[in-house]
């Protein structure tokens, strides 16, 4: 049988192994936590450094990107005034004291245009072509060609300036009213029909001008591609005398052109205009200059070459 000491003795090595058990137990519990949360840890801070260098990554990427899309994206051309380059250019132009001058140019290949002037002048004979424009979309709204006198007519008032063959076509066209009618659908605003028979009195404007020769060397025009072509056959065959004009600001013979001088009864002074097409630097372009008042017919010319020289070299 057990002595009451040998039992004591059991009990106290059971409780001290009890308690080395739960000592090494609760270690190992730490323990294991501790090595777990540092895993956890090591491993959070594994993916924060990864998603700061994405991040970082991904920032200067971006940002190089919007400097590179800012590099490339093309810097806006200044816009150029060319009304004023033109006024500058008209500064050195030698106009009387009792004259006027107007111009209005226009680059068929960019579009660009340029004016200098806006009074109202006398077409004098410039007001020809318009005549003849006007009769052109008349036979077109009629389903009709022009008749061999109408074509008759039309080449000598546009080759020669005849103004009997002018005189003529303003009556078959109604006179003013048909020529304001036709420049109604042609785009003219300032162009006012001379009275009665005196189509040579017809008021217009260098901007009205252009407008007009838009219609006759333009593709969107109202007139027909053969109206067209047949009005621009003329005005490149003007008599060797009449060569002048707008004329002066192209290379050779690259023109197309219609001019107009008239006296004035009362006070002697001349008006002497110029419209049409000239080819210059392998460029074309549609120009218009009006003047009056000038002393002499002459004077004048000198004034409308000088004017269209001015206004083509705008476009360099």
């Amino acid at each position: 049988m057990e002595s009451s000491r040998a039992r004591r003795r059991r009990r106290a090595r059971a409780r001290r192994r009890r308690s080395l058990f739960c000592t090494a137990l609760a270690a190992a519990v730490v323990a294991g936590g501790t090595a777990t949360g540092t895993v956890y840890l090591r491993e959070r801070a594994h993916a924060d450094a990864d998603a700061v260098s994405s991040a970082s990554s991904v920032t200067p990427s971006a940002s190089a990107s919007s400097s590179q899309e800012a590099s490339v994206e093309p810097a806006a051309e200044p816009s150029m005034d060319r009304d004023a380059l033109l006024k500058r250019a008209m500064a050195s132009v030698a106009v009387e004291d009792t004259a006027d001058a107007a111009v209005a140019v226009l680059s068929m290949d960019s579009g660009e245009s340029a004016a200098y002037g806006d009074g109202t002048f006398d077409t004098a004979s410039i007001v020809k072509v318009d005549i003849l424009a006007a009769l052109l979309l008349q036979a077109q709204d009629a389903g009709r060609h022009l008749t061999v006198q109408e074509k008759a007519y039309a080449t000598a008032m546009i080759e020669n300036s005849d103004n009997a063959s002018a005189s003529q076509l303003w009556t078959a066209i109604g006179g003013a009213d048909g020529l304001d009618s036709a420049n109604k659908r042609f785009g003219l605003t300032d162009t006012v029909g001379g009275e009665g028979a005196l189509w040579g009195l017809t008021q217009t404007t260098a901007a009205d001008q252009l407008t007009l020769l838009r219609q006759v060397f333009e593709d969107d025009s109202q007139l027909s591609g053969a109206s067209r072509s047949f009005l621009r056959g003329l005005m490149g065959d003007i008599a060797e005398d009449q060569r002048w004009g707008v004329s002066a600001a192209a290379d050779g013979s690259a023109w197309a052109l219609k001019n107009g001088w008239l006296a004035r009864s009362t006070t002697r002074l001349w008006d002497v205009n110029s419209i049409g097409r000239v080819t210059a630097g392998g460029r074309d372009f549609l120009v218009a200059a009006l003047s009056d008042g000038n002393s002499t017919k002459e004077k004048g010319i000198s004034v409308v070459e000088a004017a269209a020289r001015a206004a083509v070299a705008v476009f360099g």
